[in-house]
């Protein structure tokens, strides 16, 4: 993997979307994890204007502190880096009081997302006020493979830089910026929960099965007629 080339290809792709876009800079949601992390480090290397947002709603402290500890580095290392908190818990407790939703199974995964779209908006209002763009900060795996991100939530952006990376590759990206070890090793997890349960807990496999089950697909050209079982039991024979 030449990560030197993708780093370059991606920079350089957000300095030209910017300038055709007629923006100034990019705004990032930082939640402490690897992907806004390696997302707010290839943004803050196009020499734009880079606003960090830390957006907490009742989050554990260790991503709050994982967040700060990236904040800390990039607006130490750019002059171009900013970064402001919005401490969104006492808006999304006065949301939750106002909806009186039902108890039911459903009620959970609704607050769920309802935390990722509070969180969009306060991206989007705080990005045309800057006249800066939202870079999303979804992988290949996650958004464009599996479709594991919230509608209107974190899938409200208006790029992708890391979008043609699986997980594994948006890792050794991480690492190859200097991202802080302290996010290289968390445990993914969407911060959406009470339990901080883990995005593989969520979706039932790991990110390397699913990696593997992707380039699988993709090797094999994959006909949608055919049942995706099949050519997972093919490629084991």
């Amino acid at each position: 993997m030449n990560l030197s080339g993708i780093e370059s290809h991606i920079i350089e792709w957000l300095k030209d979307y910017a300038q055709k876009a007629g923006v100034s800079g990019y705004i990032v949601g930082v939640s402490g994890g690897v992907d806004s992390a390696l997302t707010a480090a290839l943004c803050a290397r196009t020499g734009l204007h880079v606003q960090l947002l830390d957006m907490p709603i009742h989050q554990p402290q260790a991503h709050i502190s994982r967040g700060n500890e990236l904040i800390q580095a990039l607006t130490t290392a750019y002059d171009h880096v900013t970064s402001r908190q919005v401490d969104l818990t006492q808006v999304f407790d006065s949301y939750v009081a106002a909806l009186q939703l039902k108890d039911n199974d459903a009620k959970e995964l609704a607050l769920a997302n309802a935390r990722a779209r509070l969180r969009m908006t306060t991206l989007y209002a705080e990005a045309q006020t800057l006249g800066y763009l939202v870079a999303g900060t979804g992988n290949k795996v996650e958004d464009f493979g599996v479709g594991f991100f919230t509608k209107y939530g974190d899938g409200g952006v208006d790029v992708s830089p890391i979008a043609d990376l699986m997980k594994s590759e948006v890792r050794q990206m991480a690492a190859h910026l200097g991202v802080p070890q302290s996010i290289l090793q968390a445990k993914p997890t969407d911060g959406l929960w009470e339990d901080e349960r883990s995005d593989e807990d969520q979706l039932g496999a790991s990110y390397a099965e699913l990696e593997w089950a992707m380039r699988t697909l993709e090797a094999r050209a994959w006909n949608p007629s055919e049942e995706p079982k099949d050519l997972l039991a093919q490629s084991s024979s």
